[in-house]
């Protein structure tokens, strides 16, 4: 029996998978000198009623580090990134040290020890009066949040190493071969073999790299015009005003390369994180999202007059919960056309780079809280990249609020692919008098969500086994972050492949009447006004108690 494109995408995930494990998990398991499953117990020789300088210190000298070994090496090669460049685009490979930040870094180094000389002194004062005096107690406990916050600030403005041109080009050359090696291999298992597909797959990966070396240029990387719009405007581009080699087209795979980023993604959302943040963040992304979808699809059908069906659910469900992943989803579901998916992926791509600018800056102006500002974010910008950019503007609280509801509203990319694919299957493509068979809905829904569901289980599962420490070093900037670079470069040759595959005319007639353009502004007007409400109802009025300790 030959193998769907799901299946293939699910396999390649999980070899990815267990390739990370190898290299970041297996080895440290395998060790006996670090203490992975059990809390660091922090025994402070004072007994404060607040977190002590003590216990903050004895938390940094217990940092696990993944166990040194080749396949790690190898792994943390393919994470390197294009460098940013202003005029020369070969910039983009020579990476150079920030004298402006470390100088900054330097000088904020300076604060943190002054900081910490303060807190040392206020502490003290406090345990001189034996921790029973509640004014002591708040100046030390403000002291000791003063530094810590300036730690935090320091960290942030450290500057990279510098990494050479070779190990640049390199760690592109090995994820290429990587991925190249993965798909090869699934495909010879497709209806369609391999097919050529290693020499297309060439073409699009060389696309891909200009994308994000274009991407990297610092003034359109400020204005928030990412990889996305540029991989697939690059290949209409190509498609439609140069002409695409035949032997190009076996590597257009689009569907397999994001069903595998998707199936990845769900690593990245673990239940721990999401329960951390309480029922403010689900009700924001749980009830909000649904509402939305139900009247933009109920708006583009009754009042736009919108003619194609799939066309309107798509672009609903991608304004509405995480953009072009859901996107995906849902075109997977109802069977949309490449066209319309390309529609739906587009309007996405140039709002949230919109958004990602303008909603930071006027949630400052209007001075709103800032906690009501991340959950503002989060539930309203589609990428999770542009959210935690846009969080991180406002602050720390936010940037974590922001990037949980994002990761709640994620878990209902297979929710919606669910009902969509039962709604399409029973009301919009069956047959008058024909009851819709159990078969049918399961033949329409997506299975790579499954894959996606399979693997956040197994992530969230692992992280609350290991201790703290070790799950922050071992999975959350290990194995997660390598398997979250994997999933952004599969995200862009998969666009880098729509766009090659998409007919220019075919795509102008999608947006006839500016239907599709209206239906996502009001839909997404609509989102922000329900969504800011909610976020000010819940944090604020319902689990202000909740809010309190974030």
């Amino acid at each position: 029996m030959k193998w769907t494109e799901d299946k293939m995408a699910m396999v390649s995930a999980i070899v990815l998978i267990l390739i990370s494990i190898f290299a970041y998990l297996l080895p440290s398991l395998w060790s006996s000198d670090q203490n992975l499953f059990q809390d660091i117990q922090n025994e402070s020789t004072i007994n404060a009623p607040f977190k002590t300088i003590e216990e903050y210190e004895m938390e940094t000298s217990k940092t696990i580090k993944p166990k040194e070994n080749f396949l790690l090496h190898i792994l943390e090669m393919t994470k390197v990134k294009t460098q940013t460049w202003e005029i020369n685009p070969l910039g983009a490979f020579q990476s150079k040290l920030n004298e402006a930040k470390l100088a900054k870094y330097q000088t904020l180094q300076d604060q943190v020890a002054t900081q910490l000389d303060a807190a040392k002194l206020v502490e003290q004062s406090a345990q001189n009066l034996l921790f029973q005096d509640k004014e002591a107690n708040k100046k030390a406990e403000e002291a000791i949040a003063k530094w810590q916050k300036g730690l935090k600030e320091a960290k942030k403005e450290k500057p990279k190493p510098v990494v050479g041109t070779f190990t640049l080009i390199a760690g592109f050359l090995i994820g290429f071969l990587l991925l190249g090696i993965i798909f090869s291999f699934v495909l010879r298992f497709s209806t369609e073999g391999t097919n050529k597909f290693f020499v297309g797959f060439t073409f699009v990966f060389l696309i891909a790299m200009l994308a994000y070396v274009i991407s990297s240029q610092a003034q359109l990387k400020d204005a928030g015009l990412g990889y996305a719009l540029w991989s697939i405007a690059l290949g209409i581009f190509i498609a439609n005003f140069l002409s695409l080699p035949e032997w190009v087209k076996p590597g257009l795979k689009h569907e397999l390369f994001i069903k595998t980023g998707l199936v990845l993604l769900g690593a990245e959302i673990l239940f721990s994180k999401i329960l951390a943040i309480g029922l403010p963040g689900i009700f924001v992304a749980w009830f909000v999202t649904p509402i939305v979808i139900v009247v933009t699809y109920w708006f583009g059908q009754n009042i736009l007059k919108i003619g194609s069906k799939t066309l309107n659910i798509t672009v609903s469900a991608d304004m509405a919960v995480c953009g072009v992943s859901a996107a995906i989803a849902t075109a997977a579901a109802c069977n949309a056309k490449k066209e319309e998916l390309t529609t739906a992926i587009g309007l996405s791509m140039i709002f949230t780079s919109i958004m990602m600018v303008i909603m930071p800056v006027f949630i400052k102006a209007v001075g709103m809280p800032e906690i009501l500002g991340g959950a503002w974010i989060g539930g309203t910008i589609d990428a999770t990249g542009a959210v935690v950019a846009a969080g991180s503007f406002l602050g720390e609280k936010a940037l974590s609020v922001a990037a949980t509801i994002k990761m709640i509203q994620n878990i209902l990319i297979g929710v919606v692919a669910f009902f969509v694919a039962v709604y399409f299957t029973t009301k919009v493509d069956n047959q008058v008098g024909v009851k819709p068979s159990y078969s049918e809905i399961w033949k329409r829904f997506p299975k790579f969500i499954l894959g996606f569901v399979g693997v956040s289980i197994l992530y969230s599962i692992m992280y609350t086994s290991f201790s703290p420490v070790a799950a922050e070093s071992l999975i959350e900037n290990g194995s997660l972050s390598f398997t979250g670079h994997i999933r952004e470069f599969l995200f862009c040759l998969a666009f880098v492949s729509i766009g090659l595959s998409t007919d220019f005319k075919v795509l102008k007639s999608q947006f006839s009447g500016g239907k599709p353009l209206i239906l996502y502004v009001v839909g997404q007007l609509f989102n922000l006004g329900l969504t800011l409400l909610v976020a000010w109802l819940v944090f604020y009025k319902i689990f202000p108690n909740i809010t309190a300790n974030i």
